[in-house]
């Protein structure tokens, strides 16, 4: 549960990489208050409702858009690729693709792999069976 604050702690850190298990618990925190609120103001009809929903996008636009960029790090793709989704038509698919690549098990240019590597745990050989 605690991955899903770290994008909060780092709401403008573009450096470095976040992990998917971080990236989409994030995301997940950030997107049922939002589903949540429009679900209000379309049975509100409330203006006050729609504006409490603007200004929460407003509020975690920089979190979401700094986990993103560090998602992309990860996957060893640059930040810039997240302009594809916003200019684009159909490029939010590839940055979608690109969210959804796993981790590059190696150190790259954005920093040490996030994701713990497993130790290899040496076999024996089998002893020979008692005479």
């Amino acid at each position: 549960m605690s991955l899903c604050f770290v994008p909060l702690r780092k709401y403008a850190d573009f450096t470095g990489r976040a992990r998917r298990r971080e990236f989409w618990s994030f995301m997940l925190l950030i997107l049922v208050p939002a589903a949540a609120l429009v679900v209000a103001a379309l049975l509100s009809g409330s203006d006050a409702v729609w504006l409490a929903f603007t200004s929460y996008l407003l509020v975690t636009f920089l979190p979401s858009l700094a986990a993103s960029v560090r998602r992309l790090h990860d996957a060893g793709r640059s930040g810039w690729w997240w302009l594809l989704a916003a200019f684009v038509p159909f490029g939010g698919i590839v940055v979608l693709v690109f969210l959804l690549l796993d981790s590059e098990a190696r150190d790259n240019d954005h920093g040490p792999c996030p994701k713990p590597v497993p130790v290899p745990v040496p076999v024996r050989p089998a002893s020979p069976p008692p005479a």
